[in-house]
C-alpha cells in the first residue's frame, strides 16, 4: 500500500504565480481577458487545495481574484477625443496625458508632449496617448528568509513618467484598455524580486522588526532601472516617487505563535514575578496591618474597658450623689412643707384673731353707732319739731300777712279793675289748679237785676270759687 507523497505548497505557489505572470505579459485586449478568465479558476482551485495545509495563501487568493476580475476592471486608457472626418480629423488630448504623434516617412515625431492636441490624418499618421498621473503598484511578495521560513511582505511603489520621449521607446504602452498595465506588471515583478533577494539575506527577526533595509534596497534597484542611476543609460524615463513596506507577515501560523511565545513567556514571567512580588509585599503589608490592627484593637479594648469601668464608677457615684441629693431635697421639702404648714396655721390663727378682733370692734362700733344714731335721731326729731313749729308759725304769719295784704288790695281795687285782673289771670289760674277729682256745678245768681249787678255778682262768685278751690288745694297738701 503506497502512501501519497506530501505536496510542496511553496512550489505550487511559485508555479501558479509563474503561469499567471506569463499570461499577464502576453495578453492583449480581449485575449488578455479570455486568458485571465481561464487562468483564474485554476489559481483559485490550487489556492483552495493548499489552504488545507494550514499555510497562509493570502497572495495566491488575491492573485486569483485579480486574475478573475482583470477583464472586468475599469479602463485606465486616456479618453482622447477625435473630431472631423476623412483626412481632416483633429485629436483632442486631455491636459494630464502624454502623447506622441508620428507620420509615415518622418523620422521624428511630429508632436510630443503633455496635453498636446494635433491634426490627424488616419491614412498617414498614428499616435499614442498615455496617462500622466502618478501610478501606484501594490506588492505582495512571498519571500524566504535566512532561516528558510516563509514571509509575506506587503508594500507599494509610486512612480511617474519623467521623460516620455524615452519612455515610449523603451516601454510597452500598447494595451488599449490599460496602457500602464504591462509597465506596472514589470515594475512589480522587479520590486518583488528585489524584496525577495533582500529578505533572503535577513533573519526573520530583522524582517519583522526593521523594514528600512528592505526599503533602501528596493528604492536603489528600482531607481537604477527606472531612472538609469549609476550608468550612462538614461533608464526608462520614469521617476520613482516613493517606496514603502506596509507589513511583513509570517506565513505559518504555528511559526508565528512560536515567535510570539518567548516574548509572551517573558512578559508572563515578568507579570508573574511582579504578581509574586506584589503578593509578597501585600502579604507583608497585610501581616503588618493585621498586627497593627490587632494591637490597636487590644489597646482599644483595654482603653474601652478602663473607660467603661470609669464610666460605671462615675455613674455609680453620680447615682449615689443623686440619691443623697434627692433624700436631702426630700427632707428639705418636708421641712419646708412643715414650716409652710406651721406658717399657714399661724396665719390662720392670726386671721381668726384678727377676725374676732374685727368682729368685736365691729360690735363695739355698731353699739356706739347705734347709741349715736339714736341720739342723733332724737336730736334730729327735736330739731325737726322745732323747725316744723317755726315753719308753722312763719306760715301762719305769712298767711296772716297775705290775707291782710289781700284784703287791703281788695279794698283798694275798684270793681272794674278787679274784674279785669281776675279775667286776665283766669287761664294761668286754671293751668296751675290741680285736676279735680270731682266736677261740681255751682249756679250763681238769678234771672233779675241789671247788667252791672249781674257782672259784679258773677265776679264775686268766681272769686269765692277761686278761694274755695285754693282752700281745697291747701287742705289737700
Amino acid at each position: 500500500m503506497s502512501s501519497e507523497a506530501p505536496r510542496n505548497s511553496y512550489l505550487d505557489q511559485v508555479v501558479a504565480q509563474q503561469q499567471r505572470l506569463e499570461v499577464d505579459l502576453k495578453a492583449k485586449r480581449a485575449p488578455a481577458m479570455k486568458m485571465n478568465q481561464l487562468a483564474a479558476p485554476q489559481a483559485m482551485r490550487m489556492a483552495r487545495d493548499r489552504s488545507d495545509t494550514g499555510e497562509v495563501q493570502l497572495a495566491e487568493i488575491e492573485g486569483a481574484i485579480r486574475a478573475q476580475t482583470g477583464g472586468q476592471a475599469a479602463s485606465n486608457a486616456v479618453e482622447v477625443r477625435v473630431t472631423g472626418f476623412g483626412m481632416w480629423k483633429t485629436v483632442i488630448v486631455p491636459p494630464n496625458a502624454h502623447v506622441v504623434h508620428t507620420r509615415r516617412g518622418a523620422a521624428e515625431p511630429l508632436h510630443l508632449g503633455l496635453g498636446v492636441s494635433f491634426r490627424f490624418n488616419p491614412y498617414l499618421d498614428t499616435y499614442l496617448a498615455v496617462p500622466g498621473a502618478m501610478q501606484t503598484i501594490v506588492i505582495n511578495a512571498h519571500c524566504i528568509c535566512k532561516e528558510l521560513q516563509g514571509l509575506l511582505v506587503q508594500g507599494y511603489v509610486q512612480w511617474i513618467i519623467q521623460d516620455f520621449g524615452t519612455a515610449y521607446k523603451k516601454l510597452d504602452f500598447g494595451d488599449a484598455e490599460d496602457p500602464m498595465r504591462l509597465v506596472n506588471l514589470q515594475l512589480r515583478e522587479q520590486a518583488e524580486a528585489a524584496i525577495k533577494d533582500k529578505v533572503a539575506t535577513m533573519s526573520i527577526d530583522d524582517v519583522l522588526s526593521d523594514k528600512q533595509p528592505i526599503i533602501e534596497e528596493l528604492t536603489a534597484r528600482l531607481r537604477h532601472v527606472a531612472e538609469g542611476e549609476g550608468s550612462s543609460d538614461k533608464g526608462l524615463g520614469l521617476r520613482i516617487v516613493t517606496v514603502q513596506i506596509k507589513e511583513a507577515v509570517v506565513s505559518s501560523s504555528r511559526l508565528w505563535e512560536n515567535l510570539q511565545k518567548p516574548f509572551r513567556a517573558q512578559r508572563a514571567k515578568v507579570a508573574r514575578l511582579a504578581e509574586l512580588e506584589s503578593e509578597e509585599v501585600i502579604s507583608a503589608r497585610e501581616a503588618i496591618s493585621q498586627k497593627v490592627r490587632e494591637t490597636t484593637q487590644m489597646e482599644t479594648e483595654r482603653e474601652l474597658s478602663g473607660l467603661r469601668a470609669k464610666n460605671e464608677a462615675e455613674t455609680h457615684d453620680r447615682e449615689q450623689a443623686e440619691k443623697l441629693r434627692r433624700s436631702q431635697q426630700d427632707q428639705a421639702d418636708a421641712l419646708a412643707l412643715a414650716q409652710a404648714q406651721q406658717a399657714t396655721a399661724l396665719k390662720k390663727v392670726a386671721l381668726e384673731m384678727a377676725r374676732v378682733t374685727a368682729e368685736a370692734e365691729a360690735a363695739t362700733l355698731k353699739l356706739s353707732t347705734k347709741h349715736a344714731l339714736e341720739k342723733l335721731q332724737a336730736d334730729a326729731e327735736t330739731t325737726l319739731e322745732l323747725l316744723r313749729a317755726d315753719t308753722a308759725a312763719r306760715r301762719a304769719s305769712l298767711e296772716l300777712a297775705t290775707v291782710s295784704a289781700r284784703e287791703e288790695v281788695q279794698n283798694q281795687l275798684s270793681p272794674a279793675n278787679l274784674q279785669a285782673r281776675i279775667i286776665s289771670s283766669l287761664p294761668q289760674v286754671m293751668e296751675k289748679m290741680p285736676k279735680p277729682d270731682e266736677l261740681r256745678s255751682v249756679t250763681i245768681g238769678g234771672s233779675g237785676g241789671t247788667d252791672g249787678q249781674s257782672l259784679a255778682g258773677v265776679v264775686a262768685q268766681v272769686v269765692s270759687v277761686v278761694n274755695a278751690l285754693q282752700g281745697v288745694g291747701k287742705n289737700g297738701k
